[in-house]
């Protein structure tokens, strides 16, 4: 069992920024295609972002509602995959996962290991 654990999230003003990391520890995460989803209460979990894993190119992909404000991108050296979210907006609050699969596709059956969650919230 791969074990996956998001951290970064926190309290934060509209208009501001989170930088949101997720780590597999005793992993190599550069294996994994990696994706973050958001989930409100109440809502579906939604798709954020996907990228490949190291050894399939540098592809990227980003849900619409994200899309200029967000970017997905590994550091390999330290093991972590990192999403950037800037220009938050309230409508930006959720519980943020991070997924690793065989495949950087928007929808959450691709992936297998998940994390537990950080709580993003944004202030109005």
């Amino acid at each position: 069992q791969v074990h996956v654990v998001e951290s970064g999230g926190g309290l934060v003003q509209a208009g501001g920024s989170l930088r949101l990391s997720c780590q597999a520890p005793g992993r190599a995460l550069s294996i994994y295609h990696t994706a973050w989803f958001r989930q409100a209460p109440g809502k579906d979990r939604e798709f954020v972002a996907a990228i490949r894993s190291s050894g399939a190119g540098s592809f990227t992909n980003y849900a619409d509602t994200v899309k200029g404000r967000a970017t997905i991108s590994r550091d390999n050296a330290k093991n972590t995959v990192y999403l950037q979210m800037d220009s938050l907006k309230p409508e930006d609050t959720a519980v943020y996962y991070c997924a690793l699969g065989g495949y950087p596709s928007s929808s959450p059956e691709s992936y297998t290991y998940w994390g537990q969650g950080t709580q993003v919230t944004v202030s109005s």
